[in-house]
């Protein structure tokens, strides 16, 4: 049985009653969601409505999760900035929420996503000494480490060259499978590769997006991935679907 449940969504972002945007979306149980959209349309702010976290608005709506119960403490968050301390190890990074919680962390499986996100030598390091890329591969394994049902991924790839940032969809899609992911994107490709949804925000409306008929993670070359990855770019750029 899927544990992993859903979170609907529905009402409206208003800045000084202003209307910014209407939202109306499913994230379905278990599956990725890739949201897109032009810089400015909302897409990070869905994620902090959810979260509870400011958005320099107020929503009037609704938002719950398919099963009825609360969120808190279901949701793991990677924001677009690496939200690293600075006074902290990379592990002791990933380590701080079980710490925060007065949970005993193992340091084993934290040590483990590190090797996997390429920075086992670079454990006992302080963030200040990594690189752009860097920083945000110890903030995936501290959000992979969190190990709940539903994620929040805002732009987790963004700084990272081609070759390893196929290689994090790869280590994340293996990690957070049968989880319920919700990944902010500025990537038709990469929409393209994980989703099992894609729904597409702009200023009008928020709309769901054909995806390849081939399962997830698909090949970036195979004809259908590359297909939709075309169409996507030509709408978001304003051309016809």
């Amino acid at each position: 049985m899927n544990l992993s449940p859903g979170i609907s969504i529905k009402g409206q972002h208003r800045i000084q009653g202003d209307v910014l945007f209407d939202v109306n979306l499913d994230i379905p149980g278990g599956l990725w969601t890739c949201l897109l959209g032009r810089s400015g349309v909302g897409k990070s702010t869905i994620l902090r409505i959810i979260l509870g976290l400011e958005t320099g608005g107020a929503f009037e709506g609704i938002f719950r999760a398919t099963d009825g119960a609360s969120l808190n403490g279901r949701i793991g968050y990677m924001a677009q900035s690496d939200l690293l301390l600075p006074w902290l190890s990379v592990l002791d990074n990933v380590c701080i929420g079980a710490r925060l919680r007065g949970e005993p962390p193992s340091e084993a499986r934290a040590r483990d996503l590190l090797r996997r996100v390429g920075l086992m030598e670079h454990t006992d390091q302080k963030p200040a000494t990594l690189s752009g890329g860097m920083r945000q591969r110890a903030a995936l394994a501290r959000t992979l480490f969190e190990d709940r049902p539903i994620v929040f991924l805002d732009e987790p790839f963004s700084a990272l060259d081609a070759g390893t940032r196929a290689d994090m969809q790869e280590l994340a899609a293996e990690v957070l499978i049968d989880r319920t992911v919700l990944l902010v994107t500025h990537d038709p490709a990469e929409a393209a590769r994980l989703a099992h949804q894609i729904t597409v925000m702009s200023t009008r409306k928020v709309q769901n997006w054909p995806v390849p008929q081939t399962k997830a993670l698909r090949d970036i070359n195979a004809p259908e991935t590359l297909a939709c990855q075309s169409k996507l770019l030509e709408y978001l750029r304003g051309g016809t679907a």
